[in-house]
């Protein structure tokens, strides 16, 4: 039995799947947000959820009491819902987000795997962040990788590399990959002594880094002004603290030494992204 609820199913041109969870893998609710930023900015309409019956401990992420505007008592249970964004895109958008499982992994990502089929996604694009030794008066750095050898020197992405204990990005990966769906991983770093909620900055780069990869739009400079504000609210609470100072002095330091490299334009990339798509239709 699928664990997939539908309202609807959709008829989409060419869509791409993104998928976040607010947990480990999103630091400074960043990877969310981005989504969040999406869902709102356009004309999205939910679709279809996945029951959280069986993925969460109800004691550790428990469901909230609400009361509507008619008096009625509600329960609000955690969700995972699938959000679609239609025909004002170079592709339409499937979005699913949520807070990250507790169980059942596996059966999870079977769900996820359920989601991209049934919507034709030719791609799914995953969305992250991790909390880093990186100053927050630099650029947000936005790194991605791709386990399919040919997308990642397409779009000059890293081929995963890691061994040891995974979470559930690293577990969904590993589903798509045996159903034979290209996945992307976008995960931005942002300032270890300052990775709680919310980090406009760290969205902000991982929106353009999307809109570059893929082509799609995303208003990402409507967070210029949010993002400044938040750095000028950083520097005044670093500026308090002389020994935080030095370390952030530091970390400006090894950003400087850090080795330029000759990256892709963001046309060059979307470029490659559709060539790569088109190849895997005609195939």
């Amino acid at each position: 039995m699928s664990e997939v609820v539908w309202s609807e199913a959709p008829s989409l041109q060419r869509p791409l799947l993104v998928v976040a969870f607010q947990g480990l893998f999103d630091a400074g609710e960043c990877a969310t947000g981005a989504i969040d930023w999406i869902i709102n900015h356009h004309k999205a309409r939910r679709i279809a959820h996945i029951d959280p019956e069986e993925f969460y401990d109800f004691q550790e992420v428990r469901p909230e009491v609400q009361i509507n505007e008619e008096g009625d008592r509600l329960i609000r249970w955690p969700s995972l819902d699938v959000h679609v964004i239609e025909n004002n895109l170079s592709h339409d958008l499937v979005l699913l987000q949520g807070i990250e499982p507790r169980m059942r992994w596996r059966t999870f990502c079977e769900s996820v795997v359920e989601i991209a089929t049934d919507t034709n996604c030719e791609m799914v694009v995953t969305l992250g962040a991790m909390a880093a030794g990186v100053p927050h008066s630099r650029p947000s750095e936005v790194k991605g990788s791709a386990a399919n050898s040919e997308l990642a020197q397409r779009l000059g992405l890293d081929r995963p590399s890691y061994q040891g204990p995974t979470g559930i990005i690293g577990t969904l990966h590993d589903s798509l990959d045996r159903a034979s769906l290209p996945v992307v991983s976008l995960r931005v770093g942002i300032p270890h002594y300052v990775a709680g909620p919310p980090n406009p900055k760290g969205t902000r780069a991982l929106l353009q880094e999307f809109e570059h990869v893929t082509g799609v739009l995303t208003g990402y400079n409507d967070l210029d002004v949010s993002s400044l504000e938040w750095e000028e609210r950083v520097a005044e609470a670093v500026s308090q603290d002389p020994e935080i100072m030095d370390y952030v002095r530091q970390l400006e330091e090894e950003v400087e030494r850090a080795s330029e490299t000759d990256l892709p334009t963001g046309d060059d990339l979307a470029a490659e992204f559709q060539k790569f798509l088109r190849e895997q239709r005609d195939e």
